[in-house]
C-alpha cells in the first residue's frame, strides 16, 4: 500500500508539471481532432478475416465497415453502413441488403456486391484456415463448405444422385475419432492389415481419405461399414465421386457447395440462411462479415493466402471512415480520415492513433499526464484514485463478456471432469472481484452473461468442501498425488495477478501445486491455438447480443474452442435450438445446452465483465454500449 501511495503521489506531481506547460499532447491532438487511444498490445494482424481479438477489432472498425454499423447510443439498434437498406422474409431465413451506389474503397474504386461475396468465400475457404469462419455458419451450406464435407457437396447436393442425402448421411463421411488406428498408415495405407485398414477408414471417414485408400475401397467395398440402406451401386458411385475430385487436384468447391450468398447485381447481396436468424443485421456489424478489397488482395497473393502484404501501410485498401497511414511496430498505428468514405462529411475526427501499451499502469500514467484520450483498461488499484481525482474521466460500464479459464481436457488429470469441477468450485469469485478487480464485476454463475429473455444459469458456486470430495473421487485424496499443472497467461499485470489468485486458492482449498507462465500476446495466442497449455486464462466478448455468441464457441468445429472438448449432446441441443419455432423454446434449448457445458466444465467461468477505463472529457459522442464497439464516425473532440 505504501508503494502504491508513493506511486500515486508521483503521478500527481507529474500531472502538475504537465499542467504548467503551454500545450500538452492531448491539447494539441484535440485541437487537430486526432484521437489518441491506448490499445493494450500490438495487433496480430489487420486483416478482418484473420484476427479474433478485441484490440484488433478496435482498429479494424475504424478502417472497415460492413452492411450495418453500431448505433452510437443503443445496443439494440443498427444504422446503415455500406447497405442503405435491408429486409427479410417472414421467417428470417432470407435477407436482402441493398448497397449504396456511392460506396468506395480508399483508393477510389467502387465497392460492389462482389467484394462481399469474395470476402465470404475467402473466410470460409477450407485452405484459408480462418479461426473465426464459424461466424458465417449462419449461411446455408457455409459450415459444410468450410469443413470440406465432400460427401455432402459432391453427392448430397446433386439433385440427380440416385440416393437422397437423408439416406446418404448415414455413411461415415466425417470419421469417428474414438476408433484407434495404426499410425504406420501415414507412410503406406497398403501396408496395413485389412482390419487396420478398416479401422483407419472408420477413424478418418470417407471425406478425409486420400487416393490410395479410396482406390482400395473401390476394389474392396467391404473395407467400409456401409449402412444396409445404401445400395451397392450407390456405394461405388460415392467412392468414384470422391476419387474424381482428388484426381482432378482437389479443386475448390465453392460453386458446387451452393453457399447461401447471391449477388443478383452490383448493389444487391442476398443471404439464404441455415435457420431462422432475426439478428442478422447485428452480425453484419462484426468484422468477419465485412467486405475486403478483391482487387488488392489478389494483387498480393491468392484468395486463400493469409498474411500477405495487402495490409501493409503502403498497400492496404479499406472502406471505413478512416484509412491506415503509418504502422510503427510496437509504437503506434496512425489513421486519417478517408476521403473516399461515402459519409465523409459526417466524420468529425481527422484521425485516430492506436498505441499498444501493454502495461496498464504505464497507460494510466500516460492518461494522467495528458498523453491519451482513452485507456484500454484501468488497473484495480487506480480505480479509487481516478474516482477521486478524475471523476469526469472514470468510466465503469456493463460489458457483454465473461472471464474464464480454459482447460486442456486432453492433458493429465484435466481429462477427468470431476477435477475440472473441483477447480471451479475452489475459486472464490466474490473475493477476486472485491479484493483484486474492484471494478463492479459480477460472479459468473454460468457462462452466458445476463441477457433479456434468457434464463441465466445459477450453477457455478464456491464450494471447497464439495471440491475436495470430487478430488478424492477422482483419485487425488492426497494432494501430493496430483500432478503439477501450469497456468498460461498474457504478459499483462492484471492477468498475472488473477493467475496468482487461482494459484493461491487451489493451494489453500485443494492443496495442489500450480505454476504460472506469462507470455507476450502473439506467443500466448499461438500456444492456445496449438493446445500447448494445461490451463489458460481467457475470456470472450459477445459478438452480438444473443446466447449463441458464447455457446457456439464450444462446438467441436469452432476455431476458438481450443480446449480439446466436444459433446454430441451439446451440439444436438444447439442444433435443435436453431430450428425451434418460438424464441421461448429456443432459449430453453440453449439453456439446456449451457447446462451440459457447465456439467462437463471444459471452461471455468470466473466473472462477468464490466469495462473500466478512462475517457478524456474532450471526447464527445461516446456513450455506454454493452459490446463496447463504439462507432468512431460519430465521435468528436471538443476543446475545453
Amino acid at each position: 500500500m505504501i508503494r502504491l501511495l508513493t506511486s500515486l503521489s508521483a503521478l500527481a506531481l507529474a500531472l502538475l508539471s504537465f499542467s504548467c506547460s503551454e500545450e500538452t499532447p492531448i491539447v494539441k491532438a484535440t485541437e487537430e481532432k486526432i484521437m489518441i487511444i491506448g490499445n493494450s498490445n500490438e495487433p496480430a494482424a489487420l486483416d478482418p478475416q484473420v484476427v479474433t481479438g478485441v484490440l484488433e477489432n478496435n482498429i479494424i472498425r475504424a478502417l472497415f465497415e460492413g452492411h450495418c454499423v453500431e448505433d452510437p447510443k443503443s445496443d439494440s439498434d443498427s444504422q446503415p453502413g455500406v447497405a442503405e437498406s435491408w429486409e427479410a422474409n417472414e421467417d428470417y431465413t432470407r435477407w436482402t441488403f441493398h448497397l449504396r451506389k456511392d460506396a468506395k474503397w480508399s483508393d477510389g474504386k467502387a465497392l460492389t456486391s462482389e467484394d462481399f461475396r469474395f470476402a465470404h468465400e475467402r473466410i470460409l475457404r477450407p485452405n484459408f484456415g480462418a479461426k473465426y469462419a464459424t461466424m458465417l455458419y449462419f449461411l446455408k451450406n457455409a459450415k459444410e463448405y468450410n469443413e470440406n464435407q465432400l460427401g455432402y457437396i459432391l453427392c448430397g447436393l446433386d439433385e440427380n444422385f440416385p440416393t437422397s442425402w437423408n439416406e446418404l448421411k448415414q455413411i461415415n463421411f466425417r470419421g469417428d475419432k474414438n476408433i484407434s488406428v495404426d499410425s504406420s498408415a501415414n507412410t503406406g495405407f497398403a501396408s496395413l492389415s485389412q482390419a487396420d485398414q478398416q479401422n483407419w477408414i472408420a477413424h478418418h471417414g470417407l471425406d478425409n481419405l486420400k487416393v490410395e485408400a479410396l482406390q482400395a475401397i473401390q476394389k474392396s467395398p467391404e473395407l467400409v461399414s456401409w449402412p444396409e440402406a445404401i445400395p451397392a451401386e450407390t456405394r461405388l458411385l460415392v467412392i468414384q465421386r470422391l476419387l474424381d475430385h482428388h484426381t482432378a487436384g482437389s479443386p475448390d468447391l465453392w460453386n458446387r457447395a451452393q453457399v447461401g450468398v447471391q449477388t443478383p447485381d452490383e448493389h444487391t447481396v442476398v443471404y439464404q440462411l441455415a435457420s431462422t436468424t432475426p439478428f442478422l443485421p447485428h452480425l453484419t456489424k462484426h468484422y468477419t462479415w465485412f467486405p475486403v478489397p478483391k482487387h488488392t488482395i489478389l494483387a498480393h497473393g491468392e484468395i486463400d493466402q493469409q498474411h500477405t502484404r495487402w495490409t501493409s501501410p503502403s498497400s492496404i485498401v479499406s472502406n471505413g471512415p478512416f484509412k491506415l497511414t503509418e504502422w510503427e511496430f510496437n509504437h503506434y498505428i496512425k489513421t486519417e480520415k478517408n476521403p473516399h468514405y461515402w459519409d465523409f462529411d459526417a466524420v468529425k475526427l481527422n484521425g485516430i492513433e492506436f498505441h499498444p501499451i501493454t502495461n496498464p499502469y504505464t497507460e494510466a500514467r500516460m492518461f494522467y499526464n495528458d498523453q491519451l484520450h482513452m485507456t484500454y483498461t484501468l488497473p484495480p488499484e487506480m480505480i479509487e484514485y481516478s474516482r477521486e481525482k478524475y471523476p469526469d474521466s472514470l468510466r465503469q460500464e456493463p460489458y457483454l463478456g465473461v472471464n474464464f479459464m480454459r482447460c486442456n481436457v486432453t492433458r493429465n488429470a484435466l481429462k477427468d471432469k470431476r477435477v475440472r469441477q473441483a477447480l471451479a468450485m475452489s475459486i472464490d469469485q466474490q473475493a477476486i472481484i472485491e479484493h483484486l478487480l474492484k471494478g463492479g464485476q459480477l460472479p459468473a454463475t454460468g457462462l452466458t452473461p445476463p441477457l433479456s429473455g434468457y434464463p441465466t444459469l445459477d450453477v457455478v458456486k464456491f464450494n471447497p468442501d464439495k471440491a475436495r470430495k470430487l478430488m478424492t473421487a477422482a483419485g487425488f485424496e492426497n494432494p501430493r498425488d496430483f500432478p503439477t499443472i501450469n497456468i498460461l497467461t498474457t504478459d499483462r499485470d492484471t492477468s498475472k495477478r488473477l493467475s496468482e489468485a487461482f494459484q493461491d486458492m487451489w493451494k489453500k482449498h485443494l492443496g495442489i501445486d500450480v505454476t504460472i507462465a506469462q507470455r507476450e500476446w502473439k506467443t500466448y495466442l499461438d500456444r492456445v491455438n496449438r493446445l500447448d497449455y494445461d490451463l489458460v486464462v481467457g475470456g470472450w466478448i459477445g459478438d452480438y447480443p444473443d446466447p449463441t455468441t458464447f455457446l457456439d464457441l464450444w462446438k467441436k468445429s469452432n476455431g476458438n474452442n481450443n480446449t480439446g472438448w466436444s459433446s454430441k449432446e451439446y451440439e444436438e441441443l444447439l442444433k435443435q435450438a436453431s430450428i425451434s419455432e418460438t424464441p421461448e423454446k429456443r432459449f430453453q434449448l440453449l439453456a439446456e445446452a449451457e447446462a451440459v457445458l457447465l456439467e462437463e466444465m471444459p471452461v471455468l467461468p470466473t466473472y462477468w465483465y464490466t469495462t473500466n477505463y478512462l475517457l478524456h472529457p474532450s471526447v464527445k459522442g461516446w456513450h455506454p454500449l454493452l459490446q463496447n464497439s463504439h462507432p468512431y464516425k460519430f465521435v468528436d473532440l471538443e476543446t475545453n
